[in-house]
């Protein structure tokens, strides 16, 4: 029989045992052997931190930080069952393939995706990746943009239902608007007091419905390349005064138009220089409304704006194997909620102010997550790469 001593294994043979039970005993300790191996190893960290990622690069003065990429709810720290792998019942991972917009509440995130075609959950606290189940009439078929209050409240989008659907702050149905015919294809949407802002994509127009009722009280734009004319709008944000900002796609700006859809100014033109636009997606506000950041899928980067001047500030991100590149990326989003969760990245001599979360359609990190924020250290290291000191060692 198999006994154990110490670090070595021994085989020590019992004569009186006859040959078929000396082997099944000897293959089930050997299994043994092999499962607390495995347990072991299940137990070594598996994530080495690499040397810390600034914009603008040291030895500039550091505006944002590059923090992690998530991917599957091994990204955020969730520990695989080495018995379940073992015996080959270990569920498959959850994951973010596509997504195409983002939304925040404390403690989740919600992500469009389009593979899936639903709200992807991404629970930081539980360390998990869900999904919004069917609800029969609120269930998703092609889920675009998003908007979620302050009370956590959803609006979602959906291309195929032509409608925008509202959830609870319990993911619950709440109701749908758009009436047959009201809508081609929505494809984003912001809530502002009572009123629903609808981006209506093939229309080239915001449609603009009382929350209550879900009536049509106007429509603001239409087709065409002047003021407060659009062509194929696909996402919009609305600050804290109301005003919106439209993606005007194929204009190649953003627009800035008051609530009742008055052109105030614009952002970007069409053009492969910075500040240029190539094929503008998801934009989002900085919490103090003084930044605008627009990510771009043909320059697979994000730009930010100054909101006042227009000017082009910094910008971040682009295509390659380095860590915090962006591979066709659509989503963009700004959360100053879920810091916390993310506070053991950040360089010691760093300190965020709020996320930047960019999503990317293709790749292997979906969820690209940023922190804004200020240089606290004494003095600038020199350009050589930081390597992350004891603030940046994944728990």
């Amino acid at each position: 029989m198999w006994k154990w001593r110490g670090p070595r294994l021994r085989l020590r043979v019992d004569n009186r045992s006859n040959p078929k039970e000396f082997f099944m005993r000897s293959m089930l300790s050997l299994l043994s052997v092999l499962l607390v191996l495995t347990l072991l190893n299940a137990c070594a960290p598996t994530n080495v931190k690499g040397p810390t990622v600034f914009y603008p690069a040291l030895p500039q003065q550091p505006r944002l930080q590059f923090l992690t990429s998530i991917t599957s709810e091994e990204d955020l720290g969730k520990k695989t069952s080495a018995l379940g792998s073992f015996i080959g019942k270990e569920q498959q991972s959850k994951r973010i393939a596509r997504g195409h917009d983002i939304g925040s509440v404390k403690g989740k995130w919600y992500v469009s995706d389009r593979t899936f075609k639903t709200l992807m959950i991404v629970d930081l606290e539980k360390q998990e990746i869900d999904f919004l189940k069917d609800q029969r009439e609120g269930a998703l078929k092609e889920p675009f943009g998003m908007h979620i209050t302050a009370s956590g409240e959803k609006y979602v989008t959906d291309g195929e239902r032509k409608q925008v659907v509202r959830y609870d702050a319990a993911d619950k149905f709440v109701r749908a608007y758009g009436e047959p015919g009201q809508f081609e294809r929505p494809l984003d949407v912001a809530v502002f007091k009572e009123r629903l802002y609808v981006v209506d994509f093939p229309r080239h127009l915001v449609a603009v419905l009382d929350k209550n009722s879900g009536k049509l009280i106007k429509n603001i734009g239409k087709r065409g390349t002047g003021p407060g004319e659009f062509d194929r709008p696909t996402h919009i944000r609305i600050d804290k005064q109301g005003n919106l900002y439209v993606n005007d796609s194929f204009n190649f700006r953003i627009q800035k138009l008051t609530s009742e859809g008055e052109y105030v100014k614009e952002y970007g033109y069409p053009g492969a220089t910075l500040g240029g636009f190539g094929r503008p997606k998801g934009l989002d506000l900085s919490p103090s409304g003084d930044l605008l950041y627009v990510v771009d899928a043909s320059f697979e980067n994000v730009q930010i704006f100054s909101e006042e001047s227009t000017d082009l500030l910094l910008f971040f991100g682009t295509y390659s194997n380095a860590p915090g590149s962006l591979y066709l990326p659509s989503a963009l989003y700004i959360d100053n909620q879920n810091m916390e969760y993310f506070q053991r990245y950040v360089d010691k001599d760093f300190k965020i102010q709020y996320l930047v979360i960019a999503a990317s359609h293709l790749g292997d990190h979906k969820l690209n997550v940023y922190g804004f924020g200020e240089w606290t250290g004494e003095k600038l290291p020199e350009m050589e790469a930081r390597q992350p000191g004891k603030a940046d060692a994944a728990n």
